[in-house]
């Protein structure tokens, strides 16, 4: 079957000679055949994500094409505007892929609005909302490495796809033949019938607007004098971070010349992820020269953002999601409380894999904090709830723990250009009372206890992977461990089990222990691992690490 897939791959004309030359490349490589053509790339809330190249199994124009036909006929059924917005990040092939997208749509006689320069995820949710669109599509693989890409759908409330609308799709694209079943145009005949249209200068002023309308202390950082190295890390973070920044009168702005324009190939950070210290060293080495007060890293498609703050003697520190989570939440409520502007019954949400700190903190400043399952658009479901219900306003600030923070009810998903706005306000503010960022979460520690977060991840990769995920998951559930490293297990919450939760079913188990902390263990929707999180707390940082790698120790014969 997929031998005969191949031919059929082998003898078409794919438009492209890498898919052509890689065909050819692997003739005599049955291994390297199956690989790519005995399974699809499968299409879920989360859109696609694969490797660069040729089969059913890889990310090419034609498993593009039909994906966007599938989103095609879910829109064709929704009245509204017909119309799909269209962004893509510096990925390889990125542009190819979204013209190709816009293409399909326009032969399907659906609107379109594509940027005409790579933005990021927010820019994209941001504007499906703005053009009152059906759906959004962005081409991205958001942190993976080099050779990934992928195709994010949203919603017309620039939320990630829900999961019925996502089964719609996938349902379509079963039924489309991948090299000849989408209907396609070229984008220079869908520009002419007025079908492809780029998205309009008042579009992109008003996400700004959006953004910078949401800072907690407006004027501050004028007089800061703060002191920023930034790395968009090859991606759209440049042009959208860099203007938000100097409108808000921070200018003394450091680029990390080698990973300030758009290279998909990230070749000075292989893995370009802000919650990694690779991908932070070369701007590391760049603040310690400048003497920066901060470091800050957004990752390709901008929605996510990870700093390093610089410690009173000189020394820089990686901050994790959570501390982050905990510190915008801290200084968003007391500057907003302070300056009068907390709207009544405010509401913060995050992820059930975030830290239990920061229902500390919304505690004392009487904020109500909601827990969501992981993934961002769980966190904009919240927000449009209080939208339905006309209290939108009441929300002041969403986090998970893996760098994603989202502050007002403009998109739907994370952005990393608000989070870098408002972690450059506190950091201006913080130096303006003559203290730092470092001395705020030391503070917090004192004042709510020593929590430790840490994720580990197993990697699971070959087509046999996603199997061997699943039984872990399996014998997890059927065979529940008691302990681990000799703390007892005092209660299993399902997320498999919404009667139990009161949320929807997800594939999360959290352990919680005698002593109070918990172990988490949930599949990744997008890569083939299965990741663990760990909290802890202790008096200290080294009694909460020495758990957190008992803990760790414990779980590696059950995942491995």
């Amino acid at each position: 079957m997929y031998l005969d897939e191949y031919k059929r791959w082998l003898d078409a004309d794919l438009l492209d000679v890498d898919l052509q030359t890689e065909l050819l490349s692997i003739k005599d490589d049955e291994d390297a055949i199956k690989e790519r053509f005995a399974v699809a790339l499968k299409f879920g809330t989360a859109g696609l994500r694969g490797t660069l190249g040729a089969g059913t199994n890889r990310m090419n124009i034609w498993v593009v094409r039909q994906a966007t036909q599938g989103v095609a006929d879910w829109v064709k059924t929704q009245g509204g505007t017909q119309t799909v917005a269209i962004s893509y990040d510096s990925r390889l092939k990125g542009w190819n892929f979204a013209r190709d997208a816009a293409g399909v749509l326009a032969a399907n006689g659906i609107h379109v609005r594509i940027y005409d320069e790579l933005m990021p995820v927010p820019a994209l949710s941001f504007a499906t909302r703005y053009y009152n669109c059906n759906a959004g599509i962005m081409i991205t693989a958001s942190h993976n490495p080099a050779k990934y890409n992928g195709f994010k759908a949203y919603g017309p409330d620039g939320c990630q796809m829900t999961d019925d609308a996502a089964a719609v799709v996938y349902d379509s694209i079963q039924k489309t033949d991948v090299l000849n079943g989408a209907k396609y145009i070229s984008f220079a005949e869908g520009v002419e019938n007025g079908l492809i249209k780029f998205v309009g200068d008042d579009c992109k002023d008003a996400l700004y607007e959006a953004i910078e309308a949401r800072q907690v202390r407006p004027g501050l950082c004028k007089t800061a004098g703060l002191k920023l190295v930034y790395s968009p890390l090859n991606g759209t973070g440049l042009v959208p971070v860099t203007h938000v920044l100097k409108d808000m009168g921070i200018t003394d702005i450091t680029i990390v010349p080698e990973q300030e324009y758009p290279n998909g190939y990230f070749t000075t950070c292989p893995y370009p992820n802000p919650e990694i210290f690779e991908a932070l060293e070369k701007g590391l080495q760049l603040a310690e020269q400048t003497g920066a007060d901060l470091m800050l890293a957004t990752d390709p498609d901008a929605d996510r953002v990870g700093i390093a703050m610089k410690c009173p003697d000189g020394t820089y520190e990686l901050v994790s999601g959570n501390e982050m989570g905990v510190l915008l939440l801290d200084y968003i409520c007391q500057g907003r409380i302070e300056r009068g502007t907390m709207p009544e019954k405010p509401v913060a949400v995050m992820s059930i894999v975030s830290t239990p700190l920061a229902d500390k903190v919304a505690e004392h400043y009487g904020v109500e904090l909601r827990h969501v399952l992981t993934g961002f658009k769980w966190i904009g479901d919240q927000i449009a709830h209080l939208e339905a219900d006309g209290e939108v306003d009441r929300f002041i600030f969403g986090f998970e723990e893996s760098y994603g923070y989202l502050a007002g009810p403009y998109v739907r998903d994370k952005d990393a250009i608000i989070g870098s706005m408002l972690i450059c306000e506190m950091a201006a503010y913080y130096r303006s009372i003559g203290s730092s960022i470092k001395q705020r979460l030391e503070e917090i520690y004192a004042q709510y206890g020593r929590y430790l977060n840490k994720v580990d991840s197993f990697e699971f990769p070959g087509l046999s992977g996603m199997d061997k995920m699943a039984g872990i998951m399996d014998g997890l559930r059927n065979n529940a461990p008691t302990e681990f490293a000799g703390r007892k297990v005092v209660k299993v919450t399902d997320y498999d089990k919404p009667e139990e939760t009161g949320l929807p079913k997800s594939n999360v188990l959290i352990y919680t222990l005698e002593d109070g902390a918990s172990v988490v263990v949930r599949p990744s929707g997008t890569e083939p691992k299965i990741k663990t999180y760990f909290t802890t707390l202790g008096k200290d940082l080294a009694e909460a690490q020495k758990e957190k790698d008992e803990l760790a120790d414990a779980c590696k014969p059950i995942l491995s």
